[in-house]
């Protein structure tokens, strides 16, 4: 049937027709009981009216069928009464629909006389009785027209484009308004539209640019994408500058005290007071402003101090030195204070602008001792019996002179060829002070919750109780360049010492007080952070922090995170990273209130001299300098950087979980030819035991020892120590026989022998054979290169070695073999010192 009908009236008027017949329906013989053969292969056919003709199986086609098809009618039989008919069929059919048609026969299938045509077939499913969980009956709808979706141009994404589709579309729909004047208030409504749906795509793409690095235009976006895989982006770091002050009286300065570059209108007054215009006026001319980092403790005695030579003359301190001794008892120096070495005087013409300003350095003083030289009034003038008092200092390695500082000299002839005295003095009263200026600025309050959340739906009559979302509190900071300050870590150790077997805990500090100076001028970049502090309504400090990954919900922790402008935007915790602020419902309380520095980068490098001013009210500060350049001003990490770096640097092995790790990072420290770690098992866990070879031979002293174990505390492994050991140095033992060519003396040969086979450096830079950097761990001694050496030697004819052994290990001699194994932790020796025979000989005789 070709129509879905409600009311089938045909049905009814052919059952009371007496010439008419038809199909009623059709039953599928399917009894359980019944063999698998039997089932599903018997048709009960159920006719209108009463059979007045006789049927047989060439009257019967059934059609459709997917997997199984071409089922024919084997038998025909009549059924219970003349409205019934039982047809045979050759097989069962699959799950879909067949169709029973009645015919005159294969060649006519129109149905026989006496047949309707529309009720002369029926649909049926031979798998009617298997279990279904639907309704077999499918209900009979009209379908509703499909409607057309309009056209629409998905690319309109300006202006211009949208007005063009939003005009097409009304002229579509409403071809009779043809108005286009501007004035128009049609024209007027299309445009806002127009306008507002420019300013949403803008918006659209702007955040969705925002969603990758490569795209994205926001350093704080970027600054988050880099952090998804570890790459800490900077903001940069402040400088330092070393200031010396110098007073009338004694005094005590402190802390962030600040410190100006100079003013022009204020070049000889050093003090400033922050309410005053000038003050004022320096901040507007661009001033850099600094602040000292400790307080400080300020002497008269102290602004200039004279090396003491002990009655010599023309003396100067050498490069490398460590020591030195200071005229007067200086009862306030102390251990940790900090002395600026600056030349005064030219030393050829005695003049102060002659001075080399490259000849200055600082060292933080490791020992003080008052003493007197008995002999010292001897060389005054006129001479005295007295005893002169001096102070002996002592100083860091760290903090080594770079350079030969000359103390006494005698003038040129052009100069009057005359002696003079402090040519280099020791400046006392020194402190650190980094770039920034500190400033505060309110927050306001906590705004009230006012957005409530969705709640899901359930199909209860119950009133839904609204919850409210936390309100958005993220306050802008007003000035910039925020200041962003370089840390670093401290190790100290409970139960024993660093190096003890006491447990290690680490300390993050902005400067170790107790390191060398030169360690105040290095830092973790990556543990920089912004100079701010927060305090809310209720007085609570809330601390900055670099991200809050590791902050609970208890934690007062929030983040300031930079825009390119320099402009920082505070976003503080969700309650599970970090706390959340309340919402303040008491206004009549102080608001939140932050205080920070602005001043970063590069603009703090300024040149020695540079800071003349310091704002103070005390009248007994006299002068203030920076003898020395500030240092370590970055700039932000550029965000092309970013791109660029982020990508790859998981490749960079920041965490050390095997031995090659270990080693790898120790080899990163300054100085550190090479590492090799192994494990050990000391009693409880296993430790870490990595073997240092230093550069040109240093000693792995204790110093050393407490600096490399904070060195590598970042990629210590928890649950592993590391122990540092020294080399196992392994003494040689050469002998060498050398015949000498005609018209050379014995003694320059030998002389130069010695001095190739030496672990010095030459006087034309070249390296001894046996110099520290040319061996490190498990690195045989071939005999070969020593053949080399000595026949390289001029005047030498013939060389024959005897000996090529460990110390006193006849056994181990390997002349014969031409190679001396050495171990892996081993590292071959010869120093070929007289007073440290231990540490290898070389012996050379004429042949």
């Amino acid at each position: 049937m070709i129509y879905f009908c409600n009311n089938q009236r045909r049905r009814g008027v052919i059952s009371n027709h007496p010439e008419f017949n038809g199909i009623d329906f059709l039953e599928v013989v399917d009894d359980p009981g019944m063999s698998i053969a039997q089932r599903q292969r018997t048709l009960t056919v159920h006719f209108i009216n009463s059979l007045t003709v006789s049927l047989s199986e060439r009257n019967f086609l059934i059609t459709g069928g997917e997997r199984i098809k071409h089922i024919t009618v084997t038998d025909v039989k009549p059924g219970v009464d003349n409205t019934v008919l039982e047809i045979r069929v050759s097989e069962p059919g699959d799950f879909s629909t067949y169709t029973l048609f009645l015919v005159h026969d294969a060649g006519r299938l129109q149905p026989p006389s006496g047949f309707d045509a529309l009720l002369s077939s029926v649909d049926f499913s031979f798998k009617i009785e298997c279990a279904n969980d639907f309704d077999c009956q499918q209900s009979i709808t009209c379908p509703p027209k499909i409607q057309q979706e309009p056209i629409i141009d998905y690319l309109a994404k300006d202006y211009a484009s949208f007005r063009r589709t939003i005009m097409d579309r009304l002229a579509l729909l409403m071809p009779q308004w043809q108005e286009s004047h501007p004035a128009d208030m049609g024209i007027a409504l299309v445009e806002l539209l127009c306008y507002v749906g420019d300013y949403l795509s803008y918006q659209q793409d702007a955040i969705a640019n925002e969603a990758y690095p490569g795209t994205a235009r926001r350093r704080i976006s970027m600054r988050r994408h880099a952090r998804l895989v570890d790459y800490p982006m900077h903001d940069g770091c402040n400088a330092r500058v070393w200031v010396q002050i110098q007073v009338s009286n004694n005094l005590i300065l402190p802390i962030q005290t600040q410190l100006l570059t100079r003013i022009s209108s204020q070049e000889k007054q050093p003090l400033l007071l922050m309410a005053s215009s000038e003050y004022k006026q320096a901040l507007s001319q661009g001033a850099e402003v600094f602040e000292t980092m400790e307080e400080a403790r300020v002497f008269t005695a102290h602004n200039m101090l004279s090396f003491y030579t002990w009655g010599d003359r023309e003396c100067c301190l050498p490069a490398g030195s460590t020591r030195a001794t200071l005229l007067g008892k200086l009862p306030n120096l102390q251990v940790g204070d900090l002395l600026i070495f600056q030349e005064k005087l030219g030393p050829n013409t005695g003049i102060a602008g002659d001075a080399n300003p490259a000849h200055r350095c600082v060292v933080r003083l490791t020992g003080v001792m008052t003493n007197n030289d008995p002999l010292g009034g001897l060389f005054l003038t006129p001479p005295s019996s007295d005893p002169i008092d001096i102070t002996e200092i002592t100083w860091a390695e760290a903090d080594a002179l770079p350079f030969a500082l000359c103390l006494s000299a005698r003038t040129d002839a052009e100069h009057g060829n005359k002696y003079v005295t402090d040519v280099s003095v020791a400046l006392g009263n020194v402190i650190l002070a980094d770039h920034g200026r500190t400033v505060t600025q309110s927050l306001g309050y906590v705004p009230p919750a006012q957005i409530a959340r969705a709640q899901p739906t359930d199909l209860t009559c119950q009133s839904e109780e609204l919850v409210l979302a936390p309100p958005l509190f993220r306050p802008q900071l007003q000035q910039g360049a925020l200041t962003q300050r370089g840390r670093v870590k401290r190790i100290t150790s409970t139960g024993g010492s660093v190096l003890s077997a006491g447990r290690r805990h680490h300390q993050v500090l902005y400067f170790d007080p107790q390191a060398p100076a030169s360690a105040a001028m290095q830092w973790d970049l990556g543990l920089a952070v912004p100079a701010i502090s927060v305090t809310d309504s209720s007085g609570a400090r809330w601390n900055v922090q670099r991200d809050l990954l590791a902050s609970d919900g208890f934690d007062k922790h929030f983040l300031a995170e930079v825009e390119d402008n320099g402009l920082a935007t505070l976003r503080f915790g969700d309650g599970i990273y970090g706390m959340q602020p309340r919402p303040d419902t008491d206004q009549s309380k102080p608001g939140w209130l932050a205080t920070y520095r602005i001043g970063n980068g590069t603009a703090g490098n300024v040149g020695a001299c540079t800071l003349t001013h310091i704002v103070s009210n005390d009248p007994s500060i006299i002068a203030v300098t920076n003898p020395l350049p500030a240092q370590g001003g970055i700039d932000p990490e550029s965000m092309e950087h970013v791109r660029l770096s982020a990508p790859v640097a998981f490749n960079s092995q920041e965490r050390a979980v095997i031995l090659a790790d270990y080693a790898a990072a120790a080899q990163r420290y300054p100085g550190v030819q090479r590492a090799v770690a192994t494990y050990r098992w000391t009693g409880s866990w296993r430790t870490v035991f990595l073997s240092i070879d230093r550069l040109a031979g240093l000693e792995v002293d204790d110093s050393f020892k407490s600096e490399m174990l904070q060195f590598l505390e970042r990629f210590r492994m928890e649950g592993q120590d590391i122990e540092i050991n020294a080399p196992r140095y392994v003494p040689l033992e050469i002998a060498m026989k050398v015949c000498v060519k005609d018209g050379y003396f014995w003694s320059d040969v030998k002389q130069a022998l010695i001095a190739v086979f030496s672990n010095r450096l030459l006087p034309d830079g070249r390296r001894g054979l046996f110099h520290a950097d040319n061996f490190t761990f498990g690195q045989d001694v071939y005999l070969s290169p020593l053949f080399a050496a000595a026949q390289a030697v001029p005047g030498v004819s013939f060389v024959e070695i005897t000996s090529f052994q460990r110390l006193g290990q006849p056994a181990t001699d390997a002349s014969g073999a031409e190679v001396l194994k050495i171990g892996a932790l081993e590292v071959a020796r010869l120093d070929n010192d007289r007073n440290f025979p231990e540490h290898g000989i070389f012996h050379i005789e004429e042949r």
